[in-house]
């Protein structure tokens, strides 16, 4: 099935709870705070379905129904290379600010399916109900949110113990011939305001202490039990798209879910009691690496906006001639290209973790996420510091036109030759939108943290070194001389 933007919209007009400090949210298309964001969810699905996109975006299942390309189990390359236009196609039309957008966390799904195996040992029947559960999402054209994390106060659980507090992080408290009862809290919900259901899971490593959190299933989002507390909504406070272009529409939203007293039938479970597994599943299958490819791509879009703006500065402010600025925007330039080959690279040298399904290569999927939470940071500094102070002599916001006098005013003091006053400060909006404002500042800690702390990161990529072909060079160099023989020494004739 390939949903539409209506039945989406639809979709999550279904009694959900969503808490904005003690507002509670009726319906999350038509309030302030999100509707535009839902709406650009729907165009997601919208314009996938469209003549032009609908052959890459779409493919032709077993059953002989169209899926969503985010849910093609790659066979070839050209599967992956599929997967990847997606996956840019999404990208670009949310300017890559849309982070956990609907082929995200169905990439990971669909990683998961390789190894069904691996559930099957731990808990019988779970690999017919993932492989029911994949099912079920393409076949609705689902979208899925995850909830991977512990609370971060709550990741040493023997502090909570010795005081005689509540571990809040979410546990199986019950079970059985049934199912499990879920009670306690998960984060990060991105995109959960805008989603039909949760990946409920364990991306952290768990001690067996912990058995009790272990668990991975799904669950609906307007389920009893289940609310969303969701940070501040900056969509709720953008004076106009014209001033906040991109938190305007593109604010997908962080969230804690909180489940109290949520049943979950077996149908939906995946693991159970067993801490390592549940962390496992991602990184013994193409899952986490399925995902993050889409992580990926995403990124390079929102380079080109980034290297764009900066651009577009040194054009308006004319230093494009300026032999520093040349060197400074070349910079960006050789980094974009850089991923972009990093990209490539990942399906150019593709992996079969299982014979006969090809995934992304690992190795250089970590290295591209390494260098995109490294840098993003950076990247901005670099672009807000050819922008100047430009956007601060902007008027607080567009209603000044509304004024003929002010308006008058307005055109003669703030035009610069070859650009209107509007033009000027619409550009410069746009640009401190996404570098400077509170919405920056969100996507500024997002790129640097949605894939994990720095040091798991760099860990990624040291378990997917192939240490042996690094040491083994140095061996050979080694092994072709040896300690010289008497006579055999040059000696320098004394000056």
């Amino acid at each position: 099935m390939l949903k539409t933007g209506q039945q989406h919209l639809e979709s999550l007009r279904d009694g959900r709870r969503v808490y904005i400090g003690d507002e509670l949210v009726e319906d999350v298309t038509t309030h302030p705070a999100f509707a535009n964001a839902a709406k650009s969810f729907a165009m997601i699905y919208d314009r996938k379905r469209d003549p032009e996109n609908i052959d890459v975006m779409a493919y032709e299942d077993e059953d002989g129904e169209l899926s969503s390309s985010w849910f093609l189990k790659a066979k070839t390359r050209d599967d992956l290379r599929r997967r990847r236009e997606t996956h840019r196609r999404v990208a670009e039309w949310t300017c890559g600010l849309i982070g956990r957008s609907p082929d995200h966390v169905a990439s990971f799904v669909t990683g998961l399916l390789w190894k069904p195996d691996l559930f099957e040992d731990n808990l019988r029947g779970s690999a017919a109900h993932l492989e029911a559960y994949y099912d079920y999402m393409r076949k609705n054209d689902t979208f899925a949110c995850y909830t991977v994390l512990p609370p971060q106060g709550a990741r040493q659980p023997e502090l909570y113990q010795r005081e005689g507090l509540t571990v809040p992080t979410l546990r199986v408290t019950a079970e059985d011939k049934e199912g499990v009862t879920l009670n306690g809290m998960k984060m990060l919900g991105t995109s959960a305001v805008f989603s039909n259901e949760t990946w409920v899971g364990n991306l952290l490593p768990l001690g067996e202490e912990q058995a009790a959190e272990s668990v991975t299933c799904a669950v609906p989002l307007n389920w009893a039990g289940v609310t969303i507390w969701t940070r501040k909504p900056f969509e709720r406070f953008a004076v106009s798209e014209f001033d906040a272009p991109f938190a305007w529409k593109f604010d997908e939203t962080d969230s804690m879910v909180i489940f109290e007293d949520v049943k979950v039938p077996w149908e939906r479970v995946f693991t159970h009691n067993n801490a390592a597994l549940s962390r496992n599943i991602y990184f013994e299958t193409p899952s986490h690496a399925m995902g993050n490819h889409q992580s990926n791509v995403r990124f390079q879009e929102k380079l080109k906006l980034i290297i764009g703006i900066a651009r577009r500065s040194a054009e308006i402010n004319n230093v494009l001639q300026v032999p520093a600025v040349r060197d400074t925007l070349g910079k960006l330039a050789a980094a974009e290209a850089g991923l972009g080959a990093m990209i490539s690279g990942q399906i150019e040298d593709a992996e079969e973790m299982v014979p006969g399904h090809f995934s992304i290569n690992r190795r250089h999927m970590y290295g591209a996420l390494h260098w995109c939470t490294q840098n993003y940071a950076s990247i901005c500094e670099t672009v807000r510091e050819l922008m100047g102070g430009g956007p601060f002599q902007m008027p607080a916001d567009i209603s000044v036109i509304n004024n003929p006098e002010l308006k008058q005013k307005f055109e003669t003091y703030w035009s610069v030759p070859g650009q209107s006053a509007i033009e000027r400060m619409k550009f410069l909006k746009m640009g401190w939108d996404l570098l400077g404002s509170d919405f920056a500042g969100r996507h500024q800690q997002y790129e640097r943290f949605y894939a994990g702390p720095a040091f798991i990161n760099t860990l990624y990529s040291f378990i997917n070194c192939p240490w042996d072909e690094m040491t083994g060079t140095v061996d050979r160099v080694l092994a072709g001389y040896d300690v010289p023989l008497s006579g055999e020494m040059r000696h320098m004739a004394a000056e």
